[in-house]
């Protein structure tokens, strides 16, 4: 299982050409209560009840479950990847607020959980574009002199591993932009705890 994660902000305040797809990824919602009255109370019940990972809590995270299909052919004195279907589940665990809030702190909090929820859906979507990619890359895949299919697994883990980096490298890149000083998150949160 994998996870890319949304963290808190420092302190208070600061922060291919796919193969043809006949697969959809599940995408499930999971959501953490948090409670107060202002923006800053919504905000320290987020530090104090988010998902941890790690040693940190995060505000929201995303993870997936990604197994295969997959069917090897012997052909001759080669090893083909025939078939390599993904299922991919992704989870995304997100606050929500409990009990009602009152006007204009329901508006603030909303506007905060709608762009929170709209930046785990793009770790959504470049979880999707690396299955995709994988897919791509791997049906077809041969090996010569590999009648037993062993090589080609090899292979096949080597590439694997070099998608999944890119794919964390792109998630860690889109955060450090979205949560750095003026970024979309660091935004949202100032908009939440700090209306003016």
């Amino acid at each position: 299982m994998r996870t890319t994660s949304l963290l808190l902000l420092a302190g208070l305040l600061f922060p291919t050409a796919a193969a043809a797809q006949d697969w959809q990824a599940v995408e499930r919602v999971e959501t953490y209560a948090v409670e107060g009255q202002s923006g800053i109370d919504l905000y320290r019940s987020i530090g104090a009840r988010g998902p941890k990972l790690g040693l940190a809590r995060v505000i929201a995270h995303t993870t997936f479950k990604l197994t295969w299909t997959r069917k090897y052919e012997r052909r001759g004195d080669a090893c083909v990847i025939a078939v390599n279907r993904p299922k991919l589940v992704i989870t995304y665990t997100l606050p929500k607020a409990k009990g009602k809030l009152s006007e204009p702190l329901r508006s603030r909090w909303e506007t905060f959980a709608a762009g929170v929820a709209a930046h785990e859906k793009v770790h959504g979507d470049f979880i999707k574009d690396m299955v995709r990619e994988i897919e791509a890359m791997s049906v077809g895949l041969t090996a010569e002199n590999d009648p037993e299919c062993r090589k080609i697994r090899a292979d096949l883990q080597a590439r694997l591993g070099a998608l999944s980096n890119a794919q964390r490298a792109r998630s860690r890149e889109f955060d450090r932009v979205e949560m750095g000083e003026g970024g979309n998150v660091h935004q949202l949160v100032l908009g939440l705890v700090d209306p003016r």
